[in-house]
């Protein structure tokens, strides 16, 4: 007997791109329930070559329910994940809510996936953001090499990262600018069309952004807290794919040549580097790809042990769907969840 799943936020970008990749690696669900606000009930979602009608998240009981992926906004979930695992349901939550709470892991199963094994201290676990996660499973297997000492991230976030508002935003201004109509700007603080904006999500007392300050602090929790890391974080006018220039120092000396192999063959990655016009990856190419690329691997002659590295991933899929169900299936590979209905 399989597992019944629920998608939380499923009429969303990332909760259909969870639908689809939990098709895709065909999960072992016997039940998949997608469900939404109230408004989007009986909304038709896709699994595989099913049709599937959006349910109210208000009146649904988990307690038949074995994994909740959660992707519906912080208030939500800071809502409803305790209830949900409370009926014994595991959370999986793609949002900021829980993931600097220390009873809750922080998963990226290439870099920590042993730390799934304390998920059932609140039966959440937390998904990072997806400008984090892709830089760390980049940063991993280096850091286990020569130990990462300090890290510089640039990212250039796409703005699918913003939800679909921010996609039709950039769409809509684009097709205004092209046909000389009034821009307007309602998602972003200033226009996003050929443009870049220094600013995702609010601003800190210290200046930094909050999406800044995230990539700070998950970098840490996940790889190893006495790294220093300093980041940058601009949204760039690309529909889907993060994109970060890095900067990092480490402690033991390595070669660009040395990492380039060790990355090629690191889990989730890919190395695309060759130095020559085009010999690298953009956002562009990787949208619907679920690898990490890696691009621009060069030594940094301004400091001691230092490399730069371009890395690049799909932000729907292994930033955000792609990893929360690489999560659960962490969760049955290792025998930690059995299913309610074969019990």
């Amino acid at each position: 007997m399989g597992y019944k799943i629920a998608i939380i936020g499923a009429t969303g970008n990332v909760g259909r791109e969870m639908l689809d990749i939990l098709a895709e690696r065909g999960f072992p669900a016997d039940t998949v329930v997608p469900l939404a606000s109230r408004r989007s009930v009986g909304t038709e979602v896709s699994f595989g070559d099913k049709t599937l009608k959006v349910k109210a998240l208000d009146d649904y009981d988990f307690s038949d329910t074995d994994i909740a992926l959660m992707s519906a906004g912080g208030t939500i979930s800071k809502e409803w994940s305790p209830k949900i695992a409370k009926q014994g349901c595991v959370v999986i939550d793609n949002s900021s809510a829980w993931r600097y709470d220390p009873d809750v892991p922080l998963i990226v199963p290439e870099v920590n996936a042993d730390a799934i094994s304390e998920f059932s201290k609140k039966n959440i676990i937390a998904n990072p953001n997806c400008s984090t996660a892709q830089l760390v499973v980049a940063l991993k297997p280096l850091h286990d090499k020569a130990v990462i000492k300090r890290i510089v991230v640039s990212t250039y976030q796409s703005v699918s990262g913003g939800g679909k508002d921010a996609m039709d935003e950039l769409f809509n201004q684009t097709r205004a600018v092209f046909v000389a109509d009034e821009v307007e700007n309602k998602k972003f603080p200033k226009r996003i069309a050929f443009n870049v904006i220094p600013h995702i999500d609010a601003f800190m007392d210290d200046g930094s952004t909050k999406e800044e300050w995230k990539v700070v602090a998950e970098t840490k929790k996940m790889l190893d807290k006495a790294i220093k890391v300093t980041c940058t974080a601009v949204r760039v006018p690309v529909f889907i794919g993060h994109s970060e220039a890095v900067n990092i120092e480490f402690v033991k000396a390595i070669s660009a040549d040395e990492a380039r192999d060790i990355l090629r063959e690191a889990p989730g990655c890919l190395v695309i580097d060759k130095r020559e016009d085009g010999g690298y990856m953009t956002p562009h190419e990787c949208a619907g790809e679920d690898a990490t690329y890696i691009s621009r691997i060069r030594e940094d002659s301004t400091i001691e042990n230092g490399l730069n590295i371009w890395v690049v991933s799909d932000n729907l899929r292994k930033g955000a769907a792609l990893n929360t169900v690489q999560i659960a299936e962490l969760l049955v590979n290792r025998n930690l969840l059995k299913a309610k209905n074969a019990a």
